[in-house]
């Protein structure tokens, strides 16, 4: 079983030496550290990057995950408290929504919403708002994130004939503006005809 710690390798800053589908190798002090990251940290294909960090040790493993933002870290650690969920299931869920979108689907306990938009299953979603609606429930009613106008986009644009991953990342990309849903999928079609 895994045990979960920040404290040895908390924040990481250097140059980019490679890259994978998963991750990048970070080399900063002569040494380089694979970090597996988010796809948009990836896509970037940074020359240098500063990430903070959080370290999974296993049996057989000391991985390393890394964040552009506190925010994202802290998240992915809250997700680490689930039972049955690791480190790489806390990241996809991340490379799925954003942090704030998923923080108000959580504390509004919209298991529907959170499938459609993360890419969850429905038992891991109903698990997710179980273990963390009270822990971040205040914080998500102080958003101001439509969760119905992006549910009704992404529909709409599943519907026009674009696959559900590429249509959650344009979104994700787009962000937390108050858009209403016909001013999303304007936008999403913007990104998604590149």
């Amino acid at each position: 079983m895994p045990f979960f710690t920040t404290g040895m390798i908390g924040y990481i800053e250097g140059s980019v030496i490679s890259k994978d589908e998963k991750s990048l190798v970070i080399i900063t002090g002569g040494v380089g550290y694979r970090v597996f990251t988010s796809n948009e940290s990836i896509a970037k294909n940074p020359k240098s990057l500063s990430l903070f960090t959080h370290l999974a040790v296993r049996e057989n493993a000391l991985d390393l995950y890394g964040f552009e933002s506190k925010e994202e870290l802290s998240f992915f650690e809250l997700l680490l408290t689930i039972p049955g969920i690791g480190p790489k299931s806390a990241l996809s869920i991340l490379n799925m929504a954003h942090v704030d979108t998923l923080r108000s689907a959580i504390g509004s306990g919209d298991v529907s919403y959170l499938t459609k938009v993360s890419g969850i299953g429905r038992k891991t979603a109903e698990k997710i708002i179980l273990e963390l609606k009270d822990k971040i429930g205040e914080i998500a009613k102080e958003e101001n994130i439509s969760m119905k106008e992006t549910s009704d986009a992404i529909l709409a644009l599943v519907s026009l004939g674009y696959s559900e991953r590429d249509v959650r990342e344009t979104l994700k990309q787009i962000g937390k503006n108050e858009l209403s849903t016909e001013e999303l999928i304007k936008e999403a079609l913007k990104n998604l005809g590149k």
